[in-house]
């Protein structure tokens, strides 16, 4: 059963970094006139007689000191609200690799997803994320049947004194808080659903043609994916399991190019960051299939060696054995930070990198530091996209080959000299 995959070839775009100036420009003139203004009302006043001259003089004055002062405070105003809010890498950063409701393109370009909800009380509602409304990125708000939704922007507390987290959706109806149950497609689960799609098709089209054309060199997609999937049969699943590799290959193969193809796209630019695999709720569901599969195919010599090391003595035992119960969960803990934090870490360094240009830049102030940091910062990115494809095949391997390997121990007979 030859089904096995060719090298692949990856052309990456290079990242265009644009950085704008807002430019502000406030009008003076307005005071100017109102001093000719009242200049011209004394003269006349003064012209009219004695009398009304210094009443109208002193009335004058009082409208323009007024008018001034509401002028002025109202430019003050102006100024502090026109200013834009401080850069912050860390939180530019953590928006960008977090999972969301929507997918981010460039600017105000967002494509929004599907939100599933249930309400305690309520029941489902489902609706578009494009339904909240909001500015930059603070907290979002929608109202729907009465309950007010706030989609949270960070890490805090809600109204009601109760903890969030960035990108929680919360719901509450006449100031009482009410329970939420977030059933929705956000933006790692709409990239996982498109590779799952994507893998199903691959798999059943190169099914179908090693069925339709028996015993032939393959062609087209076959022929793209047979020496990876040999790959993963020859030099992962047999040297890690032995005779029984067979039985674990489906899972083998389908981790192997899920973990792949999804840090693939994580690399695609202007595609929202889908960071699918940095995404902790995804690998701890990769690790606990790891973990189940290799203890419920653990034979009598795994768990023996587990909870009577063979050949140790007494009192070692008790230190050993809850050593090796504890490794039972460490293992697959272990596959899940370590996927997680190389997926994340190359993002968090590439996202870090372009801050750089913002903070030298100092918001359009210093264009000249701006654009030198710019043109370093665009360097050291394309070297890192370039390292991130091959962390992407890395990965996707390191998992692969680990998971087979705690297989292998897990189903291993012992040998017989």
């Amino acid at each position: 059963m030859n089904r096995h995959f060719s090298p692949f070839k990856a052309l990456l775009a290079a990242l265009l970094l644009l950085s704008g100036t807002a430019l502000l420009a406030q009008d003076h003139g307005y005071a100017d006139a109102d001093d000719e203004h009242s200049e011209h009302v004394e003269h006349e006043a003064h012209a009219d007689g004695a009398a009304h001259s210094e009443s109208d003089a002193r009335d004058a004055e009082a409208q323009d000191h007024g008018h001034h002062e509401d002028h002025t405070h109202g430019e003050h105003a102006h100024g502090e609200h026109s200013q834009d809010e401080e850069f912050v890498a860390g939180t530019f950063i953590i928006h960008h690799i977090a999972d969301a409701h929507d997918i981010h393109l460039f600017g105000d370009v967002h494509i929004p997803l599907p939100v599933i909800l249930y309400i305690e009380g309520k029941g489902v509602k489902f609706f578009m994320s494009s339904a909240f409304e909001g500015h930059g990125h603070g907290n979002k708000t929608c109202e729907l049947d009465g309950i007010m939704l706030t989609m949270h922007a960070a890490d805090g507390t809600a109204a009601d004194g109760t903890s969030v987290v960035s990108g929680q959706i919360t719901a509450s109806e006449t100031e009482s808080a009410l329970t939420v149950y977030d059933f929705s497609i956000t933006k790692s689960v709409f990239g996982m659903l498109l590779i799952l799609a994507a893998m199903v098709w691959m798999f059943l089209s190169i099914a179908g043609y090693y069925k339709k054309n028996p015993g032939q060199a393959p062609k087209g997609m076959a022929n793209a994916f047979e020496p990876l999937i040999i790959f993963v049969r020859d030099e992962i699943a047999k040297p890690s399991i032995g005779d029984k590799a067979d039985k674990f290959m489906p899972f083998l193969l389908t981790v192997f190019f899920f973990i792949f193809f999804c840090n693939m796209l994580g690399l695609v630019p202007f595609l929202g960051g889908v960071n699918i695999t940095g995404t902790i709720g995804v690998t701890v569901v990769l690790a606990t299939l790891v973990f189940l599969l290799t203890n419920l195919n653990g034979n009598k010599h795994y768990w023996g060696h587990i909870f009577w090391p063979p050949g140790v003595p007494l009192p070692v035992k008790f230190i050993l054995v809850p050593i090796e119960v504890f490794s039972i969960i460490m293992k697959p803990a272990v596959l899940m930070i370590r996927l997680t934090a190389n997926i994340s870490a190359g993002h968090i360094i590439i996202l870090a990198f372009t801050s750089l240009i913002f903070i030298f830049g100092d918001d359009g102030q210093a264009i000249g530091a701006g654009s030198g940091m710019g043109l370093f910062s665009t360097a050291f990115m394309i070297f890192m996209y370039f390292l991130e494809l091959l962390v992407a095949f890395l990965q996707a391997f390191v998992f692969t080959l680990l998971a087979a390997i705690y297989f292998g121990d897990a189903t291993h007979d012992p040998a017989h000299h």
